[in-house]
C-alpha cells in the first residue's frame, strides 16, 4: 500500500508519525527493548506527548532477528498465528552503551544508534546487510481512519528481491507491488493462491512478515531504494535472516516455519486424471489406464476429479452411483493394476449435500456475525465453508476423508480455499481478516494429518492449490488454472520457482495446461518440462489429456520423459530428502544454485533439478531455445554433447529433447528400472561422472528399497588419473556400476570391467564388489 505523493509529501489525508530517537534501551535475557517517540526529546515538556513506539528485539534462532513494532500494545490478542519454531537456546548477546543497544544472534546483529537520530542497522560478517532509517518505521493513519505500521529496510544496490509466495509475473520482484492475500485468479495476472510474505534477496538476507493476514509489499516501487511492508495492525513483527546464500537463507527461514515433508516414492511418476468438467465412468477411467498400459507409457497414480461425486453435492464424499456402482471394487481393482488412486475435494458444502444439514446442526460452518451461516453461490448453489478453527468440525470432516482412505483412496487433491469471507464469524473467535489467509492451513494440516495417520510418515501426500507461509509442510503444491499455451508455460515456470524461493519444495502444474485444449506441439513441449518437475500431472479443463488424443508423437514423447524421469528416480528422491532435511527446493531458480553470477539474476525461463541438472524447456514450436550455461564445461545429460561456460547457448530441440545439462564436478546416479518410480533405487544403479576434477570427492545417498526410507552411500573420488569408487550399506547392492562421461578409456581397473559406452566408459562392478579402481586414460 502505497502512502505518499512522490518522495517529499503524503498522501492526502494520510498521517505519518516516525520514530526521531532512542529515548531508553532495555536489555533482557535474550531480549532488548527500544523505546522510541516520535519527536526529539529537547526537554520535559517533551515527554509528555505521543506517540511512542515499542521495539522488541528477540533471536528465535541462530542467524536470525525478530523485531516487533508495537503502538498500542492494549488490544485484545488475535489469532491466529503462525507456527514459528524457536530453538529455545537462548543464545542472544545484547549490549548497551552511550553509543548503540545491539542484540545479535549467531553472525547476525542489529543495533540502534544512540547518537545520530533513528538509525537501526543489521549487520553480519562484518558488514550491514539492510538498516531502517529516518522516515522508514512508521505509525500511518489515512483518511478513513486506519491504523497501519509500516516499515521499509534499505534495499542495496545490485540487489535483487524474490518470493512472497507463487507469483506468475517477473521473477525478480523490484519494482513491484505484491498485496499477500490469496485469491483465486489463475496465474496470468497479478493475484495468486499462495502467498507467502517472506522475501529473499541475493544480498545476504530474506525478511519474513509475521501476521497471517494482509500484508502489502511496496519493493523498490513506492520508494525505490527500500523494500517496505506495512499491516492494518496496532503490532507489526518481522524477521531478518542472514544466509549469507540463498540456499542459507532457505534453511534458515524453514527451520523457522517448517521443513516439507517427505512425499512417497510413488508420488514421483506419472499422475493421469479425468480432466475437470470431461464425461467420465469406471470404463472412461479404465480405457485409459489400459491404453497407457497398451502403449508403454508408466502409470503411477490416477486422480478423479469433481464429478466422482454427484454434481451440486459438492462435497458429500459419496460416489455418484449413476457412474460408479461399484467403488470400492474400482478402487482395488487400480490397485491390482499397481495403481495409487486420489480424489478431489474441497472446503465447501453445497446446499443440496447432506451435510449441509447436518453441518449446520453442528455449528461445524462459518456463521455470519448475525448467526446465519455464511452461504453464496460462487461455485456451487448455497454453499458453505468448513469451520476448521472448531475442533470438533475437523473432526466431522477427517472422518468423513478416512472413510474413503479406508475404502482404498492414497491422496487427496485439495482444491479451492482462497475464497475465504472476511464477514463471519469463527468459532475460536479468530480474526476474519487474519484467517482468510490461514484458512489453506487448517484444511490442509486436516487432510494431511488423515493420510500420514493412515499411511504412516513419510507416506502422506496431497496435491494442493492454496498455501500461505508454513504450508510448505503439507506438500504437494500445483500452480492453479493456467492457459494451454507456450505463453502460460512460462507463467507457470516462473510461478514455481517463485514459490520455491517462498521455501516450498515441491511443485507442480498441468501437463499441457488447464483451460482449452493444447496445440500438440504445446502439449508435447510441456510433457518435457513437467516430466523434469518434481511432480508430475496431465490435467485438463474440459478436455481429456491422454496423449493419443493429440497424435501418435505425443505417446512418443510422453514415453521417453516419463521413463527417463523414473530412471532419473535414485537421484530426484535424494534431491526430495534434500528439501525435506534442509529446505532447498527441489526446482530452483539459477539464483538460488548460483548467487555470485550476475547473468542468472533474472533467468526465469530455465532453472536447476536438483543440484546438478540444468533444464531449459522448450516454449515454442519450432524448438529454438536460449540458455545460459555458469561457467565450467556442462554435459548435455542425453546426447553426451559438451557446452562451456559461461556464456549464452542456441539451440534447435525436436520434440524428443530439451536441453538437460549436467554440471561439472556431478556424480548422478541413475536407475535400473524405468516403469515405476518405487523401487529399489540401488539396485543396478549407474554413478555417472561429468568431469570430476582432481582432488574432488562427492558422496551421494541412494533409496534402497521402494519405500525410499533406506540407503546406500556412494563415494567417488579422483586423485591424478585414479579414480575410486564404493558403496557403504548393510545390505550394498549385488550388481551397480560407474559411467565415466567423456573419457575414452580406462586402464588397470579393479573389482569391475570396462568397456565402452555412447558416452564413455563404463566399469561394471563384480559380484559383490564394494569398491572399484579405475585408472583414466
Amino acid at each position: 500500500m502505497k502512502f505518499t505523493d512522490g518522495y517529499w509529501m503524503l498522501r492526502e489525508g494520510v498521517r505519518a508519525a516516525y520514530p526521531a530517537e532512542v529515548l531508553d534501551a532495555v536489555a533482557g535475557p535474550d531480549l532488548l527493548e527500544i523505546h522510541a517517540p516520535a519527536h526529539p526529546i529537547r526537554h520535559r515538556g517533551d515527554l509528555l506527548k505521543g506517540p511512542s513506539l515499542t521495539i522488541t528485539c528477540t533471536a528465535p534462532r541462530p542467524d536470525v532477528v525478530g523485531v516487533r513494532i508495537t503502538h498500542f500494545r492494549g488490544g485484545v490478542p488475535k489469532s491466529p498465528e503462525f507456527d514459528v519454531e524457536r530453538d529455545g537456546s537462548r543464545s542472544a548477546r545484547v549490549s548497551c552503551d552511550a553509543r548503540e543497544a545491539t542484540l545479535t544472534s549467531g553472525e547476525l546483529s542489529v543495533r540502534f544508534s544512540r547518537t545520530d537520530g533513528w538509525r537501526v542497522e543489521f549487520a553480519a560478517a562484518g558488514r550491514v546487510l539492510t538498516g531502517s532509517g529516518s522516515k522508514a518505521m512508521a505509525i500511518m493513519e489515512t483518511a478513513d481512519g486506519r491504523h497501519y505500521l509500516r516499515e521499509q529496510l534499505d534495499l542495496p544496490v545490485g540487489a535483487h528481491v524474490y518470493g512472497l509466495g507463487e507469483r506468475f509475473g517477473p521473477l525478480v520482484r523490484n519494482g513491484q507491488t505484491v498485496d499477500i492475500w490469496n485469491a483465486d485468479g489463475g496465474t496470468s495476472s497479478e493475484q495468486a493462491y499462495k502467498n507467502v510474505p517472506f522475501f529473499l534477496t541475493d544480498a545476504g538476507y530474506g525478511v519474513f512478515v509475521n501476521h497471517p493476514g494482509a500484508v502489502s509489499f511496496e519493493v523498490g516501487s513506492e520508494a525505490v531504494s527500500r523494500v517496505q511492508f506495512s499491516v492494518a495492525d496496532q503490532s507489526l513483527e518481522y524477521f531478518v535472516i542472514y544466509g549469507p546464500t540463498p540456499k542459507e537463507i532457505l534453511r534458515k527461514y524453514t527451520a523457522l516455519t517448517g521443513r516439507p515433508a517427505l512425499p512417497p516414492p510413488w508420488s514421483f511418476g506419472l499422475w493421469l486424471t479425468t480432466s475437470f468438467t470431461t464425461s467420465y465412468d469406471e470404463a472412461t477411467v479404465t480405457g485409459f489406464v489400459e491404453g497407457m498400459a497398451e502403449r508403454g507409457l508408466p502409470l503411477s497414480a490416477f486422480h478423479f476429479d469433481c464429478f466422482w461425486m454427484r454434481e451440486h453435492h459438492w462435497c458429500d464424499f459419496q460416489w455418484d452411483p449413476r457412474v460408479f456402482p461399484d467403488p470400492e471394487g474400482m478402487l482395488r481393482r487400480l490397485r491390482e493394476r499397481g495403481l495409487r488412486t486420489c480424489v478431489w475435494i474441497n472446503p465447501y458444502i453445497a446446499q443440496r449435500s447432506p451435510l449441509f444439514e447436518e453441518g449446520r446442526a453442528a455449528g461445524y460452518l462459518l456463521r455470519r456475525p448475525s448467526g446465519d451461516v455464511w452461504q453464496w453461490d460462487l461455485w456451487q448453489p448455497g454453499m458453505a465453508l468448513v469451520d476448521f478453527t472448531n475442533p470438533a468440525a475437523r473432526e466431522w470432516f477427517a472422518a468423513k476423508l478416512q472413510a474413503l482412505v479406508e475404502m482404498g483412496v492414497d491422496s487427496f487433491k485439495t482444491d479451492f480455499g482462497e475464497r475465504i469471507p472476511t464477514d463471519v464469524v469463527y468459532f475460536d473467535g479468530s480474526d476474519p481478516e487474519r484467517m482468510h489467509n490461514y484458512y489453506t492451513q487448517l484444511y490442509n494440516r486436516t487432510v494431511f494429518e488423515v493420510l500420514d495417520k493412515q499411511h504412516g510418515e513419510g507416506n502422506a501426500v496431497l496435491f494442493a492449490r492454496s498455501a500461505t507461509a508454513g504450508g510448505q509442510r503439507f506438500p504437494v503444491h500445483w500452480g492453479g488454472d493456467c492457459e494451454s499455451t507456450y505463453t502460460a508455460m512460462a507463467e507457470s515456470l516462473r510461478g514455481g520457482l517463485s514459490l520455491g524461493m517462498s521455501g516450498f519444495g515441491f511443485w507442480s502444474h498441468d501437463i499441457g495446461g488447464f483451460e482449452g485444449k493444447p496445440d500438440p506441439s504445446v502439449f508435447k513441449r510441456w510433457i518435457a518440462f513437467g516430466l523434469l518437475s518434481s511432480h508430475s500431472r496431465l490435467h485438463g479443463s474440459s478436455s481429456y489429456r491422454v496423449p493419443w488424443l493429440f497424435d501418435e508423437e505425443s505417446v512418443t514423447v510422453l514415453r521417453l520423459f516419463t521413463r527417463l524421469k523414473l530412471r532419473l528416480m535414485p537421484y530426484l528422491h535424494a534431491v526430495a530428502r534434500e528439501a525435506h532435511s534442509d529446505g532447498v527446493p527441489v526446482m530452483r531458480a539459477m539464483a538460488v544454485e548460483f548467487p555470485g553470477d550476475p547473468a542468472c539474476a533474472h533467468l526465469e525461463r530455465q532453472y536447476m533439478l536438483g543440484g546438478d541438472l540444468l533444464v531449459a524447456p522448450v516454449f515454442s514450436e519450432e524448438g529454438d531455445v536460449s540458455f545460459y550455461v555458469p561457467q565450467g564445461t556442462w554435459t548435455h545429460f542425453l546426447t553426451g554433447g559438451r557446452v562451456t561456460g559461461p556464456r549464452w547457448v542456441r539451440e534447435r530441440h525436436g520434440f524428443d529433447s530439451v536441453p538437460l545439462l549436467v554440471r561439472p564436478g556431478a556424480v548422478v546416479p541413475v536407475g535400473a528400472v524405468d516403469d515405476r518410480p518405487d523401487y529399489d533405487h540401488a539396485d543396478g544403479v549407474t554413478l555417472r561422472v561429468y568431469e570430476l576434477p582432481d582432488g574432488a570427492e562427492v558422496t551421494t545417498e541412494v533409496a534402497t528399497g521402494p519405500d525410499g526410507r533406506a540407503t546406500a552411500v556412494f563415494t567417488v573420488s579422483r586423485e591424478g588419473e585414479v579414480l575410486r569408487a564404493e558403496v557403504r550399506s548393510a545390505s550394498p547392492p549385488a550388481d551397480w556400476q560407474v559411467l565415466l562421461v567423456g573419457v575414452d578409456a580406462v586402464s588397470g581397473a579393479e573389482g569391475c570391467t570396462a568397456e565402452r559406452h555412447e558416452q564413455g566408459m563404463l566399469l561394471r562392478s563384480r559380484a559383490g564388489a564394494r569398491r572399484l579402481t579405475a585408472v583414466l586414460g
